[in-house]
């Protein structure tokens, strides 16, 4: 069987595996819709395969002065930090102490007539030092705190803004981690997770769907019992989600806000 690369591929896969076409899923086409919807918001919010690491950036306006937040885009799930830039004694570009200094030392590194000793115990000093006000900085300045309301699409800068760290103009960085999108990363579609639970959650919304008519007698004197299927798919479904919870989920530690 091909790879599975878009969402009607991985709904005829399920249907496929419920017994579909030899029998009838009375699954309603939006159930199931609702039902991939809900797998991808669970692979999405814990599976680590759903997510990446990167950077945000963004220049602060006067409305992000005003209201004293930045707007993160939607599919940001946490932020872990945000870079320094500008602020404390190691920010402020060219014109920042530890660009002045290292710039300063630069012509004691060059050339040596000890075999190399001069520039080796050169860079030895520098090292320190700077590992020495990066020290001071952090006791000093201390890193930015930092309120993520991810429902809002916030970032709120605590103190940033009154005490001058956070300017118009200003370039911030954010180390944060962003969901894939299905349709750009079809590949998410052939996930043994997705295959698995999107089969599960159908299978349950059609035990759901059958146990409204619990007892009723089919011609040929077959009775309907819509319970077993869906005491088997919720079976099913608590039985993924702790796997993958315990084998694919990100750790805890990372989540900010």
């Amino acid at each position: 069987m091909a790879a599975i690369s878009s969402r009607l591929g991985l709904i005829n896969y399920c249907l496929r595996r419920l017994g579909e076409p030899v029998i009838e899923v009375n699954v309603d086409e939006d159930q199931i819709e609702d039902k991939v919807d809900d797998a991808l918001q669970v692979y999405q919010e814990f599976h680590s395969d759903a997510t990446y690491r990167t950077y945000y950036t963004t220049i602060v306006t006067e409305q992000n002065m005003e209201d004293e937040y930045v707007t993160i885009p939607s599919d940001v799930l946490y932020v872990t930090r945000m870079m320094k830039g500008g602020m404390g004694m190691m920010g402020g570009g060219w014109h920042n102490f530890p660009y002045q200094w290292w710039t300063s030392q630069m012509g004691g590194m060059g050339g040596s007539s000890c075999g190399g000793n001069q520039m080796y115990g050169g860079m030895n000093m520098m090292v320190q030092t700077y590992m020495y006000m990066s020290m001071i900085d952090t006791v000093l300045n201390g890193a930015p705190l930092i309120e993520f309301v991810r429902r809002a699409n916030r970032l709120h800068i605590q103190g940033e803004v009154d005490s001058g760290g956070m300017k118009v103009g200003q370039h911030m960085a954010f180390e944060c981690y962003r969901a894939l999108d299905p349709e750009v990363h079809t590949s998410i579609y052939n996930d043994m997770f997705m295959k698995d639970y999107t089969t599960a959650l159908i299978k349950e919304q059609w035990g759901q769907n059958m146990s409204k008519f619990e007892g009723m007698q089919l011609p040929g004197g077959v009775t309907i019992n819509g319970r077993v299927i869906l005491e088997e798919a919720k079976g099913e479904i608590e039985s993924l989600r702790e796997r993958m919870r315990l084998e694919q989920e990100c750790p805890p530690e990372f989540m900010v806000g």
